[in-house]
């Protein structure tokens, strides 16, 4: 089996940064360098002042102390990393296209092709080329064709080694991971390559945890991983709706269904909506991929979770417009929480900014309050919607470094992330500052309902009448 003393791994982002840093807390025999053509994202990995690290995850922070200028190393010399490594990690964003055939469904693999062209271009010697990136089935196939056609005489083994990560538990996934997935041909150099792959995470995993497949199981793998994840999550938030309709309690239909060995509790948590970077991606990914081959009625289905998310966001927006009497022309409402789950700093999908948008086209006066995330991540996050002009966005939205003064006169406050510092704020204080009657939008069901309503709160919880 080939001996593997470099790894390259191109992308810095919120996978190829902490995957990697594992990688070489756990392989202190293996150099790990992480290449991004992002100045700033690269300076911020090196900076000397830890809490700048542009990916926020409990335990990452340690851990990059721990290896990097060991071998661990952040670097935007892209060449000379792919030159030097025997393994190169693919981990670059594959977004949703917004343009041309796929619109809306489909990932842009622009820069999957861009690395795959790059490594072509430099690769003196035998590589094998590691799928990071969520991608869609058959990738694998447009790399190799690419790699194989570059007339430098070098073998290139395409693996798929997805990542399943969930943001805020990152570290520990990968540390104590269910399973590792890896996808290769199924010849005798394709096998050799899995099984270096498969050495590197038996550093600290079980070998039986570590799962070789064909490539292409690999890749849909981990789309239908997600989709399954979000299916329960879009699941219990129909539910959300018919428990507020009628005297039931969300959180104990949760429970009870839970305790039925053949469902279990996990994903069963109602709230204003789903976010991250994978969930919706991915099963946009395979309702293109199903109508591609002309399954329409698989596409329907699996489309059917995308628009259950989209009208919970929808319905907790529609709640707070309707509750504060049809009106939130000029009033001030508090978002505590801006990132999409707490314990990240990634905002992508993250329902907040879909429930504020809906409240800024009602010319709501928004604050936003969220511990992690930054004014600059906030400010793009809407602009990027289109939906107003940059200064129209900035006119309406402010934010704010202390949610308690924030809430001075406030008419109500809405809940996005379940950040824990919420629950361990002093509320009679809050409720004493703001506008009455005072209202709570719970999106998160963090608060106890009791508490709030002795206080004097006009509260609403998801999935509670």
């Amino acid at each position: 089996m080939k001996s593997i003393k470099n790894i390259c791994c191109i992308g810095a982002g919120y996978v190829g940064g902490p995957t990697m840093s594992v990688i070489a807390k756990q392989c202190p025999d293996i150099n790990v360098t992480v290449v991004d053509i992002n100045e700033d994202r690269i300076a911020k990995w090196n900076s000397s002042n830890l809490d700048e690290l542009p990916v926020y995850e409990p335990g990452l922070k340690e851990i990059v102390a721990e290896s990097r200028g060991k071998n661990l190393f952040f670097s935007t010399e892209v060449d000379k990393a792919i030159d030097n490594s025997e393994i190169i990690f693919i981990s670059v964003n594959t977004p949703t296209k917004t343009y041309g055939k796929g619109k809306g469904q489909a990932a842009d693999l622009k820069y999957i092709e861009l690395c795959a062209r790059n490594i072509a271009k430099v690769a003196k010697t035998d590589k094998i080329v590691v799928e990071k990136s969520t991608l869609p089935v058959r990738t694998a196939e447009a790399i190799k064709s690419i790699l194989d056609n570059t007339g430098n005489g070098v073998n290139f083994e395409i693996l798929s080694n997805p990542e399943f990560l969930a943001e805020g538990t990152a570290i520990d996934d990968l540390l104590n991971a269910d399973r590792v997935l890896i996808g290769g041909q199924d010849t005798p150099s394709g096998q050799e390559a899995k099984d270096a792959l498969s050495s590197i995470y038996e550093h600290w995993l079980p070998k039986e945890r570590i799962l070789q497949t064909n490539v292409w199981s690999s890749e849909l793998s981990k789309l239908v991983a997600n989709a399954f994840l979000a299916q329960r999550v879009s699941s219990i938030n129909a539910i959300s709706a018919l428990c507020e309709k009628t005297d039931a309690n969300v959180q104990e239909v949760s429970r009870a269904i839970g305790y039925d060995s053949r469902i279990g509790s996990k994903f069963l948590s109602s709230s204003v909506g789903f976010g991250g970077s994978c969930f919706q991606k991915d099963i946009l990914n395979l309702v293109y991929i199903s109508r591609s081959f002309g399954l329409n009625e698989v596409a329907d289905y699996w489309e059917q979770v995308i628009i259950m998310n989209d009208y919970q966001k929808r319905r907790f927006a529609e709640n707070i417009i309707t509750t504060l009497y049809n009106t939130v022309a000029g009033k001030k409402i508090i978002f505590y929480g801006w990132a999409f789950k707490k314990d990240t700093n990634d905002t992508r999908e993250s329902a907040a900014i879909y429930v504020a948008d809906a409240l800024l086209d009602e010319k709501a006066e928004l604050v936003i309050y969220d511990p992690k995330v930054s004014a600059e991540t906030i400010y793009a996050d809407l602009d990027y919607l289109n939906t107003r002009s940059p200064e129209e966005n900035r006119k309406l939205l402010k934010i704010c470094s202390d949610p308690i003064e924030a809430s001075k006169d406030a008419h109500a406050i809405a809940i996005l992330t379940e950040w824990d510092e919420f629950k361990a704020y002093d509320w009679s204080e809050i409720y004493n500052l703001m506008l009455k009657p005072a209202f709570i939008f719970d999106g998160r069901r963090l608060l106890d309902k009791d508490t709030m309503d002795a206080i004097g709160f006009k509260y609403y919880k998801i999935g509670q009448s």
